[in-house]
């Protein structure tokens, strides 16, 4: 048969293809209403696909919700395969759009899908484990510990674990003082009870909910801790601080003192330069003396014209050498050799020194 549609007609978008991918059954019940109150009820707590969400307990509060409502001749499961897209958002409402229309056909395959995507078989594992190898914190009460570990087991519906199991793993992961008296409520050993008296005796124990049992940690400057974190990670960051102050201060007090010693800038000897013997009387002064009269000498044989003899001395430290002063007359002679190798001998007026 030929398609006698136009060009813009067959370029328009499909208009079919937006089935759902729940299908609800046919209701043929008259004057059928879902009320406005009862999808903000469903819609007051909806699940987002966190991965801290749980969603067995999505389940659970829903199936709590929609067990309220009856309507005559009209199946329960029909209900909720009409209100359940309305308790999902962000990631969780994505999920069911992209699901294939008409995929879902009853509750049962809703809550398979539903719980297969946001608890994948890692998540169960990683539950498991944590049953396992669950232990009572060091600052836990008994009735804090059960709790959480009954929050575990809720989690985790399908874990597999026994009642003995269970009973076991909390005994032996409780501490001394908690095995004790769970000893001694039994009347001997916990664990020579039967599983349902051993249960009874948890139960009757975690009512409880005192904290006289609950061990004391000495707090370390707790009022330097940190806003914004946790009273446990607080006093632990006390207390390491404090060890490590401690350690500080004996390392500060162990560490020896390098002695001073003195070191001559004359000679470079051991000793002051006060005391040093090179300059004693007037030695270090008839010391530069002599150097001038060489340097000069030396000056004149390189063809230097000779007019007052230039010293360039290059102290690496200021050196400022006290020098006893005595008033003696001197007799000072210069002698100068010329290029051709005649020596001339000046005598110069004497100085005072």
């Amino acid at each position: 048969m030929d398609d006698n549609r136009t060009m813009s007609q067959l370029l328009e978008a499909p208009t079919v293809g937006y089935e759902d991918a729940i299908v609800v059954p046919e209701i043929t019940a008259d004057n059928f209403e879902l009320k406005h109150g009862l999808l903000t009820l469903v819609q007051n707590k909806q699940f987002f696909g966190h991965d801290k969400e749980d969603p067995h307990a999505h389940i659970r509060y829903f199936n709590k919700i929609t067990s309220t409502i009856k309507f005559l001749n009209i199946p329960s499961t029909s209900v909720k395969l009409m209100l359940f897209p309305f308790s999902l958002e962000v990631a969780a409402r994505i999920w069911h759009e992209k699901e294939p229309p008409r995929s879902i056909l009853t509750w049962d395959d809703l809550v398979s899908k539903f719980i297969n995507k946001f608890f994948p078989p890692s998540k169960t594992t990683n539950l498991r484990n944590e049953i396992t190898r669950f232990q009572q914190r060091f600052d836990e009460t008994f009735y804090e510990a059960w709790d959480r570990f009954n929050d575990l087991l809720r989690a985790c519906p399908h874990h597999g674990f026994s009642e003995l199991h269970q009973l076991d793993t909390f005994y032996n992961a409780l501490n001394s003082n908690d095995q004790d008296s769970l000893n001694s409520a039994a009347g001997g050993n916990f664990l020579d009870k039967m599983p349902r008296d051993c249960l009874r005796i948890i139960e009757s124990k975690s009512k409880v909910r005192n904290s006289r049992n609950k061990p004391v940690v000495a707090k370390v400057s707790s009022s330097t801790s940190t806003p914004g974190i946790s009273p446990d990670v607080a006093e632990l960051k006390d207390m390491v601080k404090a060890l490590l102050l401690e350690k500080k201060n004996q390392t500060q007090a162990l560490t020896p003192v390098k002695a001073v010693e003195e070191s001559c800038v004359t000679c470079g000897g051991t000793h002051s330069y006060r005391n040093c013997p090179a300059t004693d009387g007037n030695v270090y002064r008839d010391n530069i003396q002599e150097f001038v009269s060489q340097a000069a000498v030396a000056n004149f044989n390189q063809g230097i014209p000779v007019t007052e003899p230039q010293l360039l001395i290059k102290f690496d430290l200021p050196v400022f050498l006290p020098f006893k002063t005595i008033k003696t007359t001197k007799e000072i002679t210069k002698t100068v050799t010329t290029k051709t190798g005649e020596i001339i001998t000046t005598k110069l007026p004497p100085t005072n020194p």
